[in-house]
């Protein structure tokens, strides 16, 4: 389910949050026979749960601002604390009652969020590949014979069947990215201490972030505006620096030089087709050596941070050790193999190797890569644990270390059927630019919502009666630049946002111009013999619109246009000259309908 959808019909009164919960009870598997679940509140006690949101709505006056998520089921990593269910972090005998909701649980709640259950997870969330638990291996949403990539398993997949809106995992190697590339979802994977980890049984306390995973990135966002916040009972939380908003209009990206693989052709494809369409979108593509972040990565799991795994679980390797997985336990038993010393050491090499990459980001603004670099069947993780699992997190095990901040999301469906998907990866407090850039990807790939039948919904359009906010300068194109349109992009990369469809007065021709690509209209305004010709209207800020202006080629220029109201809006023109080998296709009415004609 759509957090936006699902807000906008209880905002119309087409639906109550007593209304979905029942919808959904119908839909939800016990446990028992859908193992993305560990536990969840009974029937009655959602029923209620319902009940008493819509009362404190109520007494609010209905005031939405309060209530930003109201009504909206979501789910937990179980590894996240919720009152009145066991934390088990996918080990039984490790269960525990928590005496308080987790931090982040208790301001989701108050903004209206109705808690489901909680999710399956690799055990103490020590893996990439959601097979690790005793509850069962979570399938992959689209192939149940291929993983749900992990640790974050049930949580990307309840969300990717439109079970929920929005669910939380957590992120500390990756497993809140590689779950989404596997399960064509988002997974927002936001600066360390952003939102606090306090009720989070730790993996590695020092890099631990909790995630959230929605349909869209929109849905993401929703979420993180209420999430985060500073926890001054987390030792971990952190005040935000000033948000990076949105990269600049040309956006400059790094990519591997020599991107990893693992022999998967498929995903080797998917990923050259992502790159030819950021550069369609417009963006300069510079390839990177990632040799220092690949060291950087093997500090997490070949170095002595695994020490750090092991903090969290001291007592019951020490007491119980027979009660952990057995590869759990052998990815956290290597710990015994590094001294104090070695520790140190390797944080002296990893602040070098920190002040080494730092000048990475002068000649970049985002790093593009693939979420994962293949995916495997279950039985192959079975077979061979540790190797397939240490491949799933090429693209993913250096991020916390370097306190980096990324977005998963889908890109293209392989041949085979399974999703695709890459991140965007920036530095710290770098999730609105993040967001805004992964809204427009989005909206570029028209794939389904997860697993579901599910459309993207079209962006939303203002009234052009409405005069554009402060700061923004409104432009209406006609051609090369219309929704869906080869220049698109140079609106969009630049914060711009459709106001809606209009046309011209009655005074206008439109010709297609020879020699353009991609193929372009010029507009011209005649004296007589004019026709109204479709256009839309974009706001975009003031502050790019002058170097979007630089960007027209000759003979096109801005100028003023008349539209079908009287009204006047700075425009696309074309200068008379270049119209002498030019086509009138002012009978079709607009440049859609004769591309359209051409098909």
């Amino acid at each position: 389910m759509l957090i936006s959808e699902l807000l906008t019909l209880y905002r119309s009164g087409a639906m109550t949050p007593e209304r979905v919960i029942a919808s959904l009870l119908d839909r939800l598997a016990t446990p028992a026979s859908d193992c993305a679940w560990i536990s969840r509140y009974s029937d009655s006690v959602l029923v209620a749960a319902a009940r008493e949101l819509e009362a404190r709505f109520l007494a609010s006056g209905r005031d939405w601002a309060r209530f930003p998520l109201y009504g909206i089921p979501f789910a937990v990593k179980d590894n996240i604390d919720a009152l009145g269910l066991a934390t088990t972090a996918a080990c039984p005998q490790f269960a525990y009652q928590p005496i308080a909701d987790a931090a982040v649980v208790q301001r989701l709640r108050a903004a209206g969020a109705l808690l489901i259950g909680k999710t399956n997870l690799d055990q103490f969330a020590t893996g990439l590949v959601g097979t690790r638990s005793p509850y069962g291996a979570v399938p992959n949403a689209f192939k149940a014979e291929y993983i749900s990539g992990g640790s974050s398993s049930g949580s990307a997949s309840v969300v990717a069947r439109g079970l929920v809106g929005f669910a939380l995992g957590t992120d500390t190697a990756g497993s809140g990215r590689v779950p989404a590339g596997f399960n064509n979802i988002v997974g927002l994977k936001p600066t360390r201490g952003l939102i606090s980890n306090r009720g989070l049984v730790p993996a590695c306390r020092s890099l631990d972030c909790i995630s959230i995973f929605a349909l869209d990135v929109a849905g993401t966002q929703a979420v993180l505006q209420v999430a985060a916040g500073f926890d001054d009972a987390d030792a971990y939380s952190r005040q935000a620096a000033p948000a990076l908003t949105r990269f600049a209009p040309a956006l400059r990206l790094g990519v591997p030089r020599q991107p990893e693989f693992f022999g998967d052709a498929l995903q080797a494809r998917e990923f050259d087709l992502a790159l030819e369409r950021a550069r369609a979108m417009g963006a300069t593509i510079t390839e990177i050596d990632f040799k220092p972040m690949f060291e950087v990565a093997a500090l997490l799991y070949q170095g002595p941070w695994v020490a750090e795994r092991h903090a969290a679980l001291d007592g019951l390797m020490r007491d119980r050790p027979e009660v952990i997985e057995a590869t759990v336990h052998a990815v956290i038993a290597e710990a015994k193999r590094y001294s104090a010393v070695d520790t140190f050491k390797a944080m002296y090499r990893l602040r070098e190797l920190r002040r080494a990459i730092a000048p990475l980001w002068s000649g970049i603004d985002a790093l593009l890569v693939p979420t994962a670099p293949t995916i495997y069947t279950i039985a192959d993780v079975n077979a061979d644990p540790l190797t397939r699992n240490a491949h799933l997190g090429t693209y993913t095990n250096f991020v916390n270390l370097l306190d980096w901040s990324a977005i998963a999301l889908p890109s293209s469906m392989r041949a085979d059927g399974l999703p695709f998907g890459v991140t965007f990866i920036a530095p710290a407090w770098a999730e609105p630019a993040l967001c805004a850039l992964g809204a427009d990807w989005q909206r570029g790939t028209a794939l389904p919502l997860g697993a579901t039948d599910l459309a993207l919904p079209a962006p939303t359009v203002t009234s052009p009666a409405v005069a554009p906010a402060p700061g923004m300068q409104r432009v209406a194109v006609v051609g090369a630049h219309l929704s869906g349109m080869p220049l698109n992009h140079q609106l969009t990369s630049r914060g711009a946002r459709l106001v809606g469809p209009a046309r011209t007065a009655t005074s206008y021709r439109l010709y297609a111009l020879p020699d353009t690509s991609p193929p372009k209209p010029g507009l011209l305004r005649v004296a007589k013999g004019g026709v109204a010709i479709a256009l839309e209207l974009w706001d975009m800020p003031t502050q790019y619109f002058g170097s979007f202006v630089e960007e027209i080629p000759a003979p096109l220029g801005i100028g003023s246009l008349e539209l079908a109201d009287g009204s006047r809006v700075r425009g696309f023109i074309c200068e008379p000259y270049a119209l002498e080998r030019a086509q009138d296709v002012s009978a079709f009415g607009g440049w859609r309908a004769y591309v359209a004609s051409r098909v």
